[in-house]
């Protein structure tokens, strides 16, 4: 019978970090998206919902501005 380790409790990494994500920061951003430019689930970026949503902004208000791209071909 295998004893089950217990599970690793997951953390966001904004309040870690005891702040919000910013636009202006967007090297931060890219660890949130895949190769092809796309935004993150919540399950594969481990955020609370409160930071997911405010990250998605930030990475649109960065796309905006060109400090990010739409898609990557």
């Amino acid at each position: 019978m295998a004893i089950k380790k217990p599970a690793k409790k997951k953390t966001c990494y904004f309040c870690e970090q005891g702040r919000d994500p910013d636009y202006k920061n967007y090297e931060e951003l890219r660890q949130f998206m895949t190769e092809r430019a796309r935004i993150k689930s919540r399950r594969q970026t481990n955020l609370c919902s409160k930071h997911q949503r405010r990250l998605t902004v930030q990475i649109k208000r960065a796309r905006q501005l060109a400090l990010l791209p739409y898609v990557v071909v």
